[in-house]
């Protein structure tokens, strides 16, 4: 099972990073842009499933999407938040938004039909379960000659 991220590559040369490393934090992880948070995925085979499990604590079952598309299993979030405070004198709001995207290539022997996906204790547990052909063949002994 393969999973595809985001990573961040590196605008200028090793040798260059004190000297840029004031201004590389203000507008890398300053004012200008944020963090991109991926959240972490740990893959676990068993017997009958694999199980992902994704640590995503903060959000709500209702802030994920999880999609399938052909041998493609795509988990996506959105959180917004929106604060208002209103004084005499003035008024500030201010928002605030993340999101990510995992994807994940299927092998062919999930049953596409039957994923299973919960939220609980800020882990996503998404089942994804063998066909019974796939199960026959997982374990196979070798006799001693």
């Amino acid at each position: 099972m393969d999973t595809q991220t985001v990573s961040k590559e590196r605008r200028t040369p090793t040798i260059f990073n004190d000297l840029f490393k004031p201004w590389d934090e203000w507008f890398d992880n300053g004012i200008w842009f944020k963090t991109m948070n991926i959240p972490s995925v740990n893959i676990k085979e068993e017997k009958d499933q694999f199980v992902v499990s994704l640590a995503a604590p903060g959000l709500k079952r209702s802030d994920f999407k999880i999609k399938v598309d052909e041998n493609l299993l795509t988990i996506t979030s959105e959180k917004e938040h929106e604060e208002k405070v209103e004084d005499d004198n003035y008024t500030r709001k201010e928002f605030s938004y993340e999101s990510f995207t995992r994807s994940l290539s299927l092998p062919d022997e999930i049953k596409k039909d039957k994923i299973d996906a919960k939220y609980e204790d800020g882990i996503l547990k998404i089942t994804l379960p063998r066909t019974e052909q796939s199960k026959k063949h997982l374990e196979q002994f070798i006799p001693v000659k």
